[in-house]
């Protein structure tokens, strides 16, 4: 069973959540940028990063029906969308950003998810997966969203990606400190410290995919983008796939 729209909107006017939106911003900015032109969907609980998107064309919240909804943004024209996970209401291709928060972690049916939002996903898309990292404390802490359905490994989404026929290009964590109160205000210090040496202490997971068939094979087996694509991470092998923000 999926948490509510209204225990999410609660998790992230406190202060954990607070922190959560600033660390994951973070990165999807180190990724991203204002996705300038860019057709962009949210899938799950997006839209506490959507606004970033600034320079998008169009920007889209698509909600579960197990979750709910809510208006969003507040002023102006509403862009959210309750759907069926299973059969998303967008035409094939109509996205060239796609990014699920709080998707896959309480899905029926993860595989079936990504699949219908690979569907979506323009040719020369890019789609990041962010979930709850099974290693990390958050995914323990039922007092977040993280800590509620499945975490995830990164290669477990990385055969998640792969069996929707996309190719891993980057990677990331982050939320290294403890969901505890009385430690938030040292989250910064945690994630220098966390990516050196605590790896395996993060609490979320983001992993970047394209479609393989703008994914260029060298010699080796190293994966590098397609000229079209001009992405502002380089891929590497999925073994050893660039952190994103690093």
């Amino acid at each position: 069973m999926r948490r509510s729209i209204e225990e999410l909107r609660t998790f992230y006017g406190e202060p954990a959540g607070a922190l959560a939106r600033r660390l994951l911003a973070r990165r999807l900015d180190d990724a991203w940028g204002e996705a300038a032109s860019c057709d962009v969907l949210g899938i799950g609980y997006a839209t506490p990063w959507l606004d970033a998107f600034v320079g998008a064309r169009r920007v889209v919240a698509a909600m579960p029906g197990g979750q709910g909804v809510e208006l969003w943004p507040p002023a102006g024209r509403n862009r959210t969308v309750l759907v069926d996970d299973r059969r998303l209401p967008f035409k094939a291709g109509s996205f060239d950003r796609i990014l699920l928060v709080h998707a896959l972690e309480e899905a029926e049916d993860a595989a079936g998810l990504l699949t219908e939002a690979v569907r979506a996903l323009s040719p020369a898309g890019r789609i990041i997966l962010i979930a709850a990292a099974r290693g990390g404390l958050w995914a323990r802490a039922e007092a977040t969203p993280f800590g509620h359905g499945r975490p995830f490994t990164r290669r477990q989404l990385e055969r998640l990606v792969r069996g929707a026929g996309l190719e891993p290009t980057a990677w990331s964590q982050t939320l290294y400190v403890p969901p505890w109160g009385p430690l938030l205000p040292l989250a910064d210090g945690f994630e220098q410290v966390g990516r050196r040496v605590m790896p395996g202490a993060a609490g979320v997971i983001l992993l970047e995919a394209t479609r393989r068939a703008y994914a260029r094979v060298h010699p080796g087996g190293a994966v590098a983008p397609a000229t079209a694509l001009a992405p502002v991470m380089q891929p590497q092998p999925a073994s050893r796939s660039r952190r994103l923000g690093a």
